[in-house]
């Protein structure tokens, strides 16, 4: 079942290694938000497309759920030496990584072809694919401080700003590239990962053509809600959406994504909820161990597989 995954931060990392452990790596394609990414000392960091990378090689620090195990700070502690402001952490061994990408790009080479450069030295078999090559940036209009990038919001100030707003600079330069739309046109299903609806899906979703193309597929669907008793397991979903004015709900969810899902998963405490689809069903969603991670995986493959012949 081919099977192509939208995704962004640690919950989407976790469920395409759940995924990763039950397809075949040439059934799997995992698209990942680059609205994220920054310029930092220097260099190009992607958090999200290392954050899966590091995940699918067996690198990643398992308490954060970013970052490299074990890692250490010995760069940052001599550039603090010399009196820069290193709020932003990177490790050591991550700094490679950002050392590569950045000298890659400057010699001319897409984002799409370092990544895939990038995932196959550390042994990665699935497809990793940057939503975009073309920088694109969210913007976060906040109450206190005006337009902020979105690593000053997220990372500098701990996401605890009064968000009045989005945007999506350099959107409108994107487009979709041949690797993501070969992927989405050989699709058996499509999924949206339990990550941030505003902050890490819709970038991706914003892509001139994308949605168009999406929904020009008549095939299951299906987002995995990341709003779990009306409650984000981890980041500012809830808040985000409260200060949005929003329900903090699996039903937001489902009206927010609106006709590109015809299919949607919720998780089992949230009994009470009617999600408005002819395609919804209640499972286990939260991914505390890699356990979890494979049985979310199976489960929702199975379930598409069960209407995936006639799908709405």
């Amino acid at each position: 079942m081919k099977t192509v995954v939208l995704v962004g931060g640690v919950g989407g990392a976790k469920l395409a290694l759940g995924l990763a452990h039950v397809l075949p790596p040439d059934d799997l394609t995992i698209v990942v938000n680059t609205a994220d990414d920054t310029w930092m000392y220097g260099l190009r960091v992607c958090p999200d497309l290392d954050t899966i990378m590091y995940t699918l090689s067996g690198l990643v620090d398992p308490q954060n759920g970013w970052g490299i195990a074990g890692d250490t700070t010995k760069l940052l502690e001599a550039m603090r030496r010399y009196g820069e402001d290193v709020w932003f952490k990177l490790g050591d061994q991550d700094f490679a990584t950002h050392i590569l990408r950045t000298r890659w790009l400057n010699a001319g080479h897409r984002l799409t072809s370092i990544t895939e450069r990038l995932a196959k030295r550390l042994s990665i078999p699935q497809c990793i694919l940057p939503m975009v090559d073309l920088p694109v940036a969210t913007i976060v209009d906040t109450v206190e401080h005006g337009e902020i990038d979105f690593q000053t919001y997220f990372v500098r100030y701990r996401w605890q700003p009064t968000v009045k707003s989005l945007r999506l600079d350099g959107i409108e330069k994107a487009s979709i590239s041949p690797e993501l739309q070969q992927a989405v046109e050989s699709a058996d299903c499509l999924l949206v990962a339990p990550s941030n609806p505003w902050l890490s899906v819709a970038p991706i979703l914003s892509i001139p053509g994308l949605r168009d193309l999406m929904l020009s597929r008549p095939i299951p669907r299906v987002a995995i809600s990341p709003i779990v008793g009306g409650q984000a397991i981890k980041g500012p979903a809830a808040k985000l959406m409260t200060e949005l004015g929003l329900e903090v709900s699996a039903r937001s969810v489902v009206a927010y994504y609106g006709d590109i899902i015809n299919g949607f998963v919720y998780d089992q405490v949230d009994h009470e909820i009617e999600v408005p689809l002819v395609h919804s069903t209640r499972l286990n969603t939260v991914m505390l161990t890699d356990n979890d991670k494979v049985q979310l995986a199976t489960n929702v493959l199975e379930w598409m597989k069960s209407w995936a012949k006639t799908p709405s």
